[in-house]
């Protein structure tokens, strides 16, 4: 019997046909299926009030039909209840109908799954209401069933979450298994059992967040609820029964609260002017903090748009479900490990992958080790252990790896561990320069160890910064062929590696000839590897192996600023606009060094080739060999010069005296040169003696414009040019308490509106560039060019 003909009068029929009206079941013409009734396909109801819909739908891309429950008003269909959760139907034929004994079922064929389970019962009609409730009713209009004693995954106004033990009821969520079947998932939302007045999420029997105690208005982790004007909550509270409802102080607005695939729960209300659903509250509050939500060794990045990553060396198990945004299923191992499949792996060992900057998986267990290559061969010969970490003690874990999280850069909470991979797999994918490789090797490594212990000796390690192997270094470098030589310098020479991946770093192998080599390379390690800031160059690791020290950092594709500002075939590259980028990227990072890092560091050695660039021409401060934590605001005396002539502060260079103000001269010195395009050292124009010199002639003539770089051909703000020529001067005053701090130099540099004094007469500028300044013979010096670096370090 169709449901939609019975109540039409034979004058509306009259003038539908005369119109030429085709008749279609796709219209809904009532709130009710009355007993006898079939609701087919492409049939539905309305409630009263048009707020909610009742029909088959088939969700996504799937050709399952299941009866549903959505939102009339909006376009986009929003499922809020779903009748057949467990059991799906793939025949349109099917139907919907209140049958002979008063219950609601479907009915494919002989196939009859029925949706309730009342006595039975005569003139029973099934009504949905405008509340979304679907409720069967007898001829008296007493409920004998509602669709809100058995929620889906989307809790609404008026619904309990909760349980009544003299009835035997539970009201809990249940996520969809996936966006395309909304079969029970893995996810559930309930009250605690036990008492204890707060709400738990889970997946299946793990508890992974609760919305705190409830205490009296609220609950302890949801203050959202504090909000009067949006929700009303009433809490039942007893031996017998605990359950929460809720109402909204404006009933129009259209509101409900959904456990998601991934576990999430999303607070969302209806906006009318943007058509669109705005999220009010979540928790947890990203992805990346349910439990498992990329599923075993998956990792997750919450600022990306995919969200979920299989691991180095791991693909998708279920590809289909991963590309229907269900990551749930995770990952699987491309190649099996050794011990467990000989063959595969040929016999070779396994061996260890780098993962760094992330949150370290969930339950890990932790050994007794004295180092990490005890950490190492613990986890190498326990075929159940999938990756270990080493600071301070060894951390293993056995089987799945689940919430990896990636951590954005600079993140201070980024640790390392190391996932363990079948040979195979790390040879296959060339990844060289990340292997972690001590238990392949034939050699004795217990110098290696005993050498890295005994050179870090004394020191602090607060960071977890990488160590790789010489072998693996020098297959990224081609064996450090001078064809991948990108320059050289007082400790050693810099080449580019790169994997079979185009994973692409640079490695500073500093001289077997310095004895001071060790000194350098643990200053540089450890002192990058605290500071995090994007205009500060990043170090990924070190090398230590017999004689050999090396540094490992980011890869900076375009060179130095030196490479092009004092190229006459390449200076034109830098434009006005790259310029001023680059000067106030580097002061930014000086502001950084001297201010606002963790330890308050002078870099001591600025000049153009420690500036380096990265693809997009934004600059990083490199070589940080001479840096020197310091204290306080006070300035320090060194008897060891170190640094490059040209750049270095009169009050450094004569009498050893430095302070965060020796880094302000040599930024000085740095900022006239890219807007000159000239070096400071090496000058030879007009009767100056060196660029401080000159660029002071210039401003005291009031001729500055003549000092910006002749190759520059676009046409400059002249205010703003001579803006930068004046901080530049300022920089490079002779006085130390003349010069502005790095903190007036941005401001100056970003703000028009800042009056900037005159500057005095900068240093060294009735010196002839070349001619080094006087240095006392009791004081040891250490002199460098622009390109090459010297230095005798000190002790701290």
């Amino acid at each position: 019997m169709k449901i939609s003909t019975r109540r039409w009068s034979a004058n509306l029929v009259f003038l539908l046909i005369s119109s030429g009206f085709h008749w279609q079941f796709v219209d809904a013409f009532t709130d009710a299926i009355l007993q006898g009734q079939s609701l087919t396909t492409s049939q539905t109801i309305v409630s009263a009030g048009g707020n909610f819909e009742l029909g088959f739908f088939s969700p996504g891309k799937s050709t399952k039909y299941y009866v549903g429950i959505w939102y009339k008003k909006i376009s986009e269909q929003t499922i809020v209840w779903v009748a057949n959760r467990d059991y799906s139907f793939t025949n349109p034929s099917v139907v919907l109908t209140v049958s002979t004994d008063g219950n609601l079922e479907i009915l494919e064929g002989k196939i009859s799954y029925k949706v309730t389970s009342i006595s039975s019962n005569s003139n029973t009609s099934a009504t949905l209401l405008d509340s979304g409730n679907l409720v069967l009713r007898n001829k008296k209009s007493d409920v004998l069933w509602e669709s809100f004693d058995y929620p889906s995954h989307t809790y609404l106004p008026g619904m309990k979450l909760g349980y009544d033990k003299r009835a035997g009821k539970t009201w809990s969520l249940v996520s969809w298994k996936s966006a395309e079947d909304p079969s029970p998932g893995d996810f559930s939302l309930q009250v605690d059992p036990n008492g204890t007045s707060q709400i738990f999420s889970l997946q299946g029997p793990n508890r992974y967040w609760t919305t705190g105690v409830w205490d009296g208005q609220i609950f302890t982790q949801v203050p959202e609820m504090r909000l009067p004007d949006m929700y009303k909550c009433n809490i039942s509270f007893n031996e017998n029964e605990i359950y929460l409802t809720y109402s909204l102080h404006n009933p129009s607005i259209l509101s409900r609260l959904v456990l998601d695939v991934s576990g999430q729960i999303r607070s969302l209300n209806w906006h009318e002017g943007t058509r669109e659903w705005d999220l009010f509250w979540l928790q947890p509050k990203t992805q990346c903090e349910v439990y498992a939500y990329c599923g075993p060794f998956g990792t997750c990045t919450r600022d990306s748009v995919e969200f979920c990553e299989c691991l180095p060396g791991f693909e998708p198990r279920f590809p289909e479900d991963w590309n229907l945004q269900d990551r749930s299923g995770g990952c699987v191992r491309k190649a099996d490990l050794q011990c467990v499949n000989e063959s595969h792996a040929n016999g070779e060992r396994d061996q260890f992958l780098l993962v760094s900057n992330v949150r370290l998986p969930k339950y890990p267990v932790t050994l007794q080790a004295r180092s990490a290559m005890e950490c190492e061969s613990i986890c190498l010969n326990r075929c159940s252990c999938s990756a270990y970490a080493y600071k301070r003690e060894c951390r293993i874990w056995a089987g799945d790896l689940v919430n990896v999280e990636q951590l954005p850069d600079g993140d201070s909470n980024g640790r390392s561990f190391y996932i363990k991979l079948a040979a195979s797999e790390l040879n296959k994918r060339g990844e060289d320069l990340l292997v972690f490789d001590f238990g392949n090797s034939s050699e004795d490594t217990s110098y290696e160890l005993d050498e890295t212990n005994r050179l870090w000796r004394g020191e602090k390690r607060e960071v977890d910064l990488p160590m790789f192997s010489f072998a693996s270094v020098s297959a990224s470098t081609n064996n450090f062929s001078i064809e991948n030589k990108l320059g050289e310098g007082g400790f050693g020479s810099v080449y580019k590696g790169k994997s079979q991946r185009r994973y692409e770093v640079a490695v500073k192998r500093l001289s077997k000839r310095s004895k001071q080599g060790w000194e350098e390379l643990k200053n540089e390690a450890m002192l990058i590897a605290k500071l995090q800031h994007k205009n500060l160059v990043k170090v990924l690791g070190y090398c230590i192996e017999r004689d050999e020290k090396i540094l490992i950092y980011e890869y900076m594709s375009n060179k130095s600023l030196d490479f092009f500002l004092f190229d006459p075939t390449k200076h034109g590259i830098l434009n006005w606009k790259t310029r001023v980028h680059i000067i106030e990227g580097v002061a930014q990072g000086l502001l950084y060094l001297h201010q606002y890092s963790r330890l308050r560091i002078i870099h001591r050695d600025l000049k153009a080739s420690n500036i380096l660039l990265d693809k997009d021409m934004n600059p990083k401060i490199s070589d940080f060999g001479m840096a020197r934590i310091f204290g306080g605001n006070e300035s320090k005396v060194t008897n060891h010069i170190v640094g490059t002539y040209g750049y270095m502060s009169p009050e450094y260079a004569l009498e050893g005296l430095f302070s965060t103000k020796s880094d302000v001269f040599s930024f000085g010195v740095l900022l006239l040169e890219i807007l000159s395009g000239k070096k400071n050292t090496g000058f030879y124009q007009t009767d100056s003696l060196n660029l401080l010199g000159y660029a002071w002639d210039l401003w005291k003539d009031s001729r500055g414009l003549e000092l910006m770089d002749p190759g520059l051909e676009e046409t400059l703000p002249t205010h703003i040019l001579l803006r930068y020529i004046n901080v530049g001067l300022l920089c490079v005053q002779e006085s130390a308490d003349d010069r502005p701090t790095m903190s007036d130099v941005v401001s100056m540099l970003g703000n028009e509106s800042v009056r900037l004094p005159s500057p005095k007469q900068p240093a060294f500028s009735n010196l002839r560039s070349g001619v080094e300044p006087h240095i006392s013979q009791n004081r040891p010096e250490v002199c460098s060019l622009n390109g090459v670096t010297l230095s005798v370090m000190e002790a701290r």
